[in-house]
């Protein structure tokens, strides 16, 4: 083993054994800062694997635990710059695989692992931990329940986009919109989507555009990794998504890809395209829907037409019958009537053959003595009258009164 410098001047070798005319005395923070050296500048980085006990993250943001196993344990640091991409804190008795190197702490004469990297022993078993936990959160809090799912708006006319700029997603989403419904408006509301932090970025833009009048929200993204999809899975997400006014479209990932932000969106979609789809009605089929409808209005107003049709035929038949009754009524009853006046009319009795006298002036000859000898009158019949004169002195008719004819 090579020479080292010892902290207070001169040579260290603690491992060669050689007479010296009298042993140097250190002190307990030269033996201390020697061995931290030696630790550090000796044994390189290194994967250690162990069961993690006692994990606790102090308010600085460091991190402590201890790994251990059947024989023996360690204690490990994770300072607070390493510590912030932990998804959460693992869970007592958990197998972990640290990355860092060894060190040792001056001020208590005790090494430590200072580690730069932790990872579950299973495949995604940190993000997956961290995800179980939101999710039972959520679950007891209700936010995951499909009964507070709302429906989306059939027509919508604005939609908000909430994505990468300028991202394949983006790209999918404009060209099937433009296809199916190209009337449809867009709102893009830009953020980063990559990665542990992006969350707040993601919650921001949802609650901007809800505020901006559209008529609903995608929020989508390609696939990736889980730690590339974790700003969907992070808590202020889920509260933006659960908060928000209009209802949520989420097209994150690919089809085996299931986040935090689909669980309580009102929709998820398997990817961007679908989200796009399932937003957009599509118009050739809105085409064959109203010509469907238009069949249907002209067979409902067609069979109205008929119905009201035969209905008027109907009250006119029920109208002419009684006009013709109430006629037959009254003309009977007119007919009666008319019996009645002729047979009290003067002429029905000259019809009989009787004759009315009448004076010049018209007036009723009633009496043999209305009748001067000499004087003209007018014998009033059934179709005329003739011109007559009384010759002679008038026989009086015996045993007739004086009114008498």
């Amino acid at each position: 083993m090579s020479e080292r410098s010892a902290p207070g001047g001169g040579n260290l070798d603690l491992f060669r054994d050689r007479a010296a005319p009298a042993p140097r005395v250190w002190t307990v923070s030269q033996v201390n800062r020697a061995v931290r050296l030696m630790l550090e500048q000796t044994l390189p980085q290194m994967w250690v694997t162990g069961e993690v006990a006692n994990f606790s993250r102090h308010r600085s943001g460091h991190c402590y635990f201890t790994l251990k196993d059947s024989a023996a344990q360690l204690r490990c640091v994770m300072f607070r710059r390493e510590a912030r991409a932990l998804p959460t804190d693992p869970e007592d008795g958990m197998t972990l695989r640290v990355f860092g190197g060894l060190t040792l702490y001056e001020a208590r004469g005790g090494y430590q692992f200072v580690v730069t990297r932790l990872e579950a022993e299973q495949t995604e078993g940190m993000w997956k931990l961290a995800f179980d936990r939101l999710r039972r959160k959520l679950d007891a809090e209700g936010l995951t329940d499909p009964a507070r799912r709302r429906p989306l708006p059939e027509f919508p006319r604005l939609v908000g986009v909430v994505t990468s700029p300028g991202s394949a997603a983006l790209r999918d989403i404009v060209a099937v919109t433009a296809r199916r419904a190209p009337w449809l408006r867009l709102l893009v509301r830009g953020t980063g989507v990559q990665g542990r932090g992006s969350g707040a970025g993601i919650a921001a833009a949802i609650t901007t555009l809800a505020r901006r009048g559209v008529d609903l929200i995608v929020v989508a993204r390609g696939g990736g990794s889980i730690e590339d999809l974790w700003g969907f899975n992070e808590e202020p997400v889920a509260r933006a998504v659960s908060e928000c006014p209009v209802p949520v479209v989420s097209g994150v990932g690919h089809e085996t890809d299931v986040t935090i932000c689909d669980l309580v969106a009102d929709l998820r979609a398997a990817t961007p395209s679908a989200a796009a789809e399932a937003v957009a009605p599509d118009r050739k089929a809105l085409a064959r829907r109203l010509d469907g409808l238009r069949q249907r209005l002209g067979k409902t107003l067609a069979a109205q037409a008929r119905g009201r049709r035969w209905r008027l035929d109907a009250g006119g038949s029920r109208l002419s019958e009684a006009v013709r009754r109430l006629v037959r009524h009254k003309a009977g009853r007119l007919a009666a009537a008319a019996a009645a006046m002729e047979a009290l009319s003067p002429l029905s009795t000259l019809a009989r053959g009787y004759a009315v006298p009448l004076d010049p002036e018209g007036r009723l000859l009633r009496t043999t003595r209305d009748f001067a000898p000499e004087r003209g009158f007018r014998l009033r019949v059934v179709d005329g009258s003739v011109p007559c004169v009384a010759t002679g002195a008038p026989e009086r008719q015996p045993g007739m009164a004086e009114s008498g004819r």
